[in-house]
């Protein structure tokens, strides 16, 4: 059985990553339909060995589509994914606009898989925030062996959470210091290149960004409402790739040994641990991969039945494109059984 997939936002970051990974793990495709602006129609993208035609989305009938997947942002798509859902087309929605409806299920398939039941009620399935998908998927195993009582993260998130743009301004600010220009600074706060900034998002009034807020949601809703989390968002001159130190407080006791073992098991994740220099990875080394990879796994000694570990993944894959191509195999595998396209 082959489906339609329509890619919404096709000519960004993600959405060409989505049409590099329906390639790559060869979902059962009759035709993909790349999906943008009327200012990008005409524009062509690759998926595999093809090359398409960028399709306006204001114009797009999505009867034509069992599923589609949005990377639009959250103004387009609570526009569009709205009618793509009462034309019988699936949503899998990139943006932050319906993670936290209740009738809408957040989904990472190695953590809640069997909550994508309820994706029904609307025809939408929501894809988490990118730092939130390589959490989860590093939290899971070790929670099912020993509920977590309290979590406390630390994120280094790469310039291309923010986009095309983000990414030119911190290749630019780079060139900018070595042949002395003026730096020019648009899409951050502070200066990004040589620098950290520890603000991604609006400010709450309680001083949280919303970066930070949308973790410690995603995280109760995906995985358990009774862990305590704070987190603090920085954004690090990295082009592709978030890190991620994270400091758990389990409600019993968990070797390390024990914890390493539940980890290795998992899907979705790589343990690359070695007591050694370079016995650890680093974004660089994350990029183009599929899994999310834990390192610097020890004991927290100034806390009860406490660990440490250092939780690294592509952004654009696992924290993104990855993760809803896999909930559209999800989809298919346990609901979707065949296209209505005729």
């Amino acid at each position: 059985m082959s489906y339609v997939v329509a890619v919404v936002g096709a000519t960004g970051n993600v959405g060409r990553e989505m049409l590099n990974i329906l390639s790559e793990r060869k979902f059962p495709v009759s035709r993909v339909d790349v999906l943008a602006s009327r200012r990008s129609q005409g524009r062509e993208v690759s998926f595999g060995d093809k090359t398409l035609k960028i399709q306006a989305l204001e114009f797009y009938d999505f009867a034509k589509a069992d599923i589609a997947l949005f990377a639009c942002g959250s103004g387009p798509t609570k526009t569009y994914a709205p009618k793509a859902a009462e034309a019988g087309c699936v949503v899998i929605d990139n943006s932050s606009l319906y993670r936290m409806e209740k009738d809408v299920p957040l989904i990472v398939p190695e953590v809640n898989p069997d909550d994508i039941a309820g994706y029904s009620q609307r025809n939408i399935i929501a894809n988490p925030n990118c730092s939130t998908a390589q959490l989860v998927v590093a939290l899971k195993p070790l929670h099912d062996i020993s509920p977590i009582r309290r979590l406390v993260v630390s994120t280094y998130q790469s310039v291309s959470g923010a986009g095309n743009e983000a990414m030119d301004e911190l290749f630019t600010q780079t060139r900018a210091v070595f042949v002395n220009d003026e730096l020019k600074r648009e899409n951050f706060t502070k200066q990004i290149a040589f620098n950290v900034i520890p603000h991604i998002g609006d400010f709450n009034k309680d001083g949280d960004t919303t970066e930070e807020q949308k973790m410690v949601d995603e995280t109760h809703k995906m995985l358990d409402p009774n862990i305590a989390v704070t987190v603090t968002c920085v954004r690090v001159p990295v082009f592709v790739g978030h890190s991620e130190a994270v400091n758990i407080e389990f409600s019993a006791p968990l070797s390390v040994a024990k914890a390493r073992k539940a980890l290795e098991d998992a899907p979705g994740l790589l343990v690359v641990d070695r007591r050694e220099d370079g016995g650890y990875i680093t974004p660089i080394e994350c990029v183009g991969e599929y899994e999310t990879f834990v390192s610097r796994l020890r004991e927290d000694s100034s806390v009860e039945n406490g660990l440490n570990m250092w939780v690294v993944s592509d952004n654009l894959r696992k924290g993104a494109a990855l993760n809803a191509v896999q909930i559209a195999e999800l989809l298919i595998e346990k609901h979707l059984t065949k296209s209505r396209i005729s």
